[in-house]
């Protein structure tokens, strides 16, 4: 089953978030699913929020999946500031890409 995660970033930026992204990916950016360094993506999006924090919407294939990514994720989150505060993880039902 698909799931939904969502990141509302207080006070976090396009700065900290571009430095997570080049962590992640050695500096090659997130511009596909087969970027990112594991696999089980469907869908990402981010950007800044009225009141200057940063959103973060992913599909993932299985929470297994997202779980998997979040072993990686996380600790690259705690090196550049990012809080690391739960996301809300939501069942998908219905995806369309």
């Amino acid at each position: 089953m698909a799931i939904i995660i969502t990141f509302e970033l207080a006070g976090v930026g396009q700065a900290q978030y571009d430095e997570a992204v080049d962590r992640l990916t050695g500096g090659a950016g997130l511009n596909r699913p087969s970027d990112w360094p594991v696999r089980g993506l469907v869908l990402h999006a981010a950007g800044p929020t009225p009141d200057g924090g940063w959103h973060v919407t992913d599909v993932w294939e299985s929470r297994e999946a997202f779980e998997h990514f979040a072993a990686v994720l996380m600790p690259i989150l705690q090196e550049v500031g990012i809080p690391t505060t739960p996301p809300l993880v939501c069942e998908a039902y219905n995806v369309v890409h």
